[in-house]
């Protein structure tokens, strides 16, 4: 396997044993590609959920640039409740994982078509 599907695997195993979540490998596989470059740096590969300009970035980043969503209160809601799902205390939240339930959370699957 390379080193992606390595990754993809973790991912969709983080989604079902930590989030409870039973993942659709096609989107996470394509959520992951769109990550690019910053799923193989041990820092950008995760999201550091306590620091409030990381979560900032996900939001212009990822909600607004990428799924084209309008800023609202509605996108901080729902990336407190993505983290809520994954675990606070949970140390390593995957860029991706949390990119997917996004995704999901919005239903911007399309983007990924």
């Amino acid at each position: 396997m390379s080193k992606r599907e390595d990754l993809i695997a973790r991912y969709a195993d983080d989604l079902k044993n930590k989030c409870g979540v039973t993942p659709d490998m096609d989107l996470l596989t394509k959520v992951t590609i769109g990550c690019g470059p910053s799923i193989y740096n041990a820092d950008s590969a995760t999201v550091a959920s306590s620091q409030e300009g990381e979560l900032e970035t996900v939001k212009n980043n990822f909600l607004i640039r990428k799924l084209g969503l309008p800023d609202g209160p509605e996108l901080m809601q729902a990336i407190d409740k993505v983290i809520e799902t994954y675990g606070r205390s949970e140390r390593n939240k995957y860029r991706a994982v949390v990119y997917y339930m996004l995704t999901r959370h919005f239903g911007k699957e399309s983007v990924y078509g």
